[in-house]
Order: structure tokens, then C-alpha cells, then sequence
């Protein structure tokens, strides 16, 4: 059998097709576990044998063969260019290695063909467990993995079908509205509607944070304005834009503002500087994300700090407790006090 032109790394679903069985057969086989799946020697010698014709990671293979488990444990993350996400990783690569995993990570860029691709690699590695952190389809990911018989779970965005845990959004966003709302009637006199910037409305996410913005506003008996909910994505430019156009159709723009990222705040700072609407010595501004430095913008930007740590000590708890009920858990975030500027 000749081998597969090499243009990218042979996974096991192409050995699944080369051989006609299923890849839950091929991962079993290649896990030395396919006499507790009834498998028949026959299929598991020409699985192994079109491995070795298709160099299918030999070196690791022969190693796996030789043990039950891997102790591979992999975690994929859209992005790294906040602290959130970067604390993520750093901390799941210290929690991993102290439970004598060896961790492997890759970015996926919010991209759902990447998050894929990036999960038949890690299959192909032969993973024990993959936690699909911010996922856009945290299910699709959760299906490749049961069908090689490999466990999923979800960090930071939920699915339906395997152990999901997230931040309280919702609580987390309602109080930190009611801060903003606080501080605008110490501040600027009056309670005054919010701006809400960033964030996809499509997401589980921004989509509770929205409605915890909408229920901090009613318990305050502040009526909410519908077009100064901008979910307009989270990357800088896309909330200076969405400002921009905001700017254009109101005469007056409200001094309020809850940001719903550290990468968004980043652009709806841009925008005040440049755009001289708004006196940014009045601003009463909030965001949900943490990063220090943001003390040093003044303002005495309010913020929630999603909690990380504890996130993660229930992922592992999950993971160890060996069970896949697609429960959903939500750890609350902490909300700091403000420094003063």
C-alpha cells in the first residue's frame, strides 16, 4: 500500500478510512485496548500494519503500545493576547504537570475548521482527555473526541454534551452594572443608561452578560437604550468602529460604559482619544476582564476578574472523577475594589 502524500499529518481518521472500520476502533487499537473492545486480532494487526506503512507518529506509537495511558492531556484556546486566556493556559500547563500530564496546546484563532483540525491532531496523539476552552462549537469537538472513545470537556464557553464549566456571567454582570450605575450618580450626579461595547451577541457568554446588564438597569429603574447594546465583536478596532458609527446617529453619547473585554477596552480607549466626543475625565467606565495596568488609565475603571483558578480545580475535579454528564457549572468571578487615581 503506498503511503499517503504527505501535505499534512496522517490522523486516525485517515487510517479509519484505509483500513474501513471506524476510528473508535483505530484509537482503541493504537491504545492497546482493542481486546477489551471485542476487536478482532486480524483488524488490530492490519490497523497497526497501515500505521507503520503510513508512519503514523511510530516513535510515540511504540511507546503507547507499550502502556495503558499517555498521559498526554490536551487543551485548545482562541487566542493569547489577553491575560485571561494567558492565565489559562499557564495555569493548566502547572495543574497538568502536577498530576503527571503532559500538556499540549495549541491556539485555534476562534476558528472553527482550526478547532477541528485541532482536535484530530491531538486525537492522533492519543490524548487521554481534550478541554475545549472558548470553543465556537464546543460540541462539534465533543463528537470527534467520543467517537475515538476520548473524553471532552468545555472551559470558558458551554456545550451540551460533555461537562461544561464557565464563569457566572450573569451575576458577574449584573454587579458589575450596578457598580457603573453607582459610580455615574456619585461621579456625574445621576444614574444614566449604559453603553455596552463588545463581545458577539451570539455567544452563551456576552449574551448572559447582556441580559445581567439589562437586569442591573431594571433594579435601578434605568431604562436600557437599545442601540447602545454594541456586541460587535471583541477585537479593538471593531469597537472604535461600531463608537464611531454610535456617534453618528446620537447627538449625545452616554458617559457610562460597560466593556466586555480588556481587548475591547483597549479600542474603545483608542476611541476616545482620538475621536474627542466624550471628556474622558467623566467617564464612568466598568469591564468585564481584569488586567493591571488598566489602573494606570484612571478613570477608576471597575472591573471582574473571572476566577481562573478556581475554573480550573473543577475541570481537573471532573476529569479525575472519570465523568463525562454534560452538567453545566459556573464559578463566580471576582469583582476587586477600584483603585483610586
Amino acid at each position: 500500500m503506498s503511503r499517503l502524500r504527505q501535505t499534512k499529518r496522517t490522523t486516525i481518521y485517515d487510517l479509519a478510512e484505509l483500513a474501513g472500520t471506524s476510528a473508535s476502533a483505530v484509537s482503541a487499537v493504537l491504545n492497546g485496548n482493542w481486546k477489551k473492545r471485542r476487536i478482532s486480532s486480524q483488524l488490530a494487526e492490519k490497523i497497526t500494519r497501515i500505521a507503520e506503512e503510513q508512519g503514523y507518529a511510530l516513535n510515540m506509537q511504540a511507546s503507547l503500545l507499550r502502556r495503558e495511558k499517555s498521559h498526554i492531556i490536551g487543551m485548545i484556546v482562541p487566542k493569547y493576547d489577553n491575560r485571561y486566556f494567558g492565565s489559562i493556559v499557564e495555569l493548566f500547563e502547572e495543574m497538568a504537570r502536577a498530576r503527571g500530564l503532559f500538556p499540549i496546546i495549541t491556539c485555534t484563532r476562534r476558528d472553527p475548521q482550526l478547532e477541528v483540525e485541532a482536535a484530530r491532531t491531538m486525537l492522533s496523539y492519543q490524548v487521554e482527555c481534550l478541554i475545549a476552552t472558548g470553543a465556537t462549537d464546543p460540541d462539534r469537538i465533543t463528537e470527534i473526541c467520543a467517537a475515538a472513545g476520548v473524553r471532552s470537556f468545555n472551559l470558558d464557553l458551554p456545550g451540551a454534551l460533555a461537562p461544561s464549566v464557565i464563569s457566572d456571567n450573569f451575576a458577574g454582570a449584573r454587579e458589575l452594572t450596578r457598580r457603573i450605575l453607582f459610580n455615574c450618580e456619585q461621579r456625574l450626579g445621576k444614574k444614566e443608561p449604559l453603553l455596552f461595547v463588545g463581545g458577539r451577541g451570539s455567544d452563551h457568554n456576552t449574551s448572559e452578560r447582556i441580559r445581567g446588564f439589562r437586569q442591573a438597569h431594571a433594579e435601578l429603574g434605568v431604562t436600557v437604550v437599545e442601540d447602545h447594546i454594541l456586541a460587535c465583536g471583541y477585537a479593538p478596532e471593531k469597537a472604535e468602529k461600531a463608537l464611531d458609527e454610535l456617534a453618528v446617529r446620537s447627538k449625545t453619547l452616554a458617559k457610562g460604559m460597560f466593556v466586555n473585554s480588556t481587548i475591547s477596552l483597549e479600542g474603545v480607549m483608542r476611541w476616545i482619544r482620538r475621536s474627542g466626543h466624550l471628556d474622558d475625565r467623566n467617564l464612568v467606565l466598568g469591564c468585564f476582564d481584569w488586567d493591571p495596568f488598566v489602573s494606570l488609565l484612571g478613570n477608576s475603571i471597575e472591573m471582574v476578574r473571572q476566577d481562573v483558578p478556581g475554573m480550573l480545580k473543577t475541570v481537573f475535579e471532573i476529569i479525575e472523577s472519570g465523568s463525562s454528564k454534560p452538567v453545566l457549572i459556573q464559578v463566580p468571578p471576582l469583582i476587586p475594589e477600584t483603585e483610586t487615581s
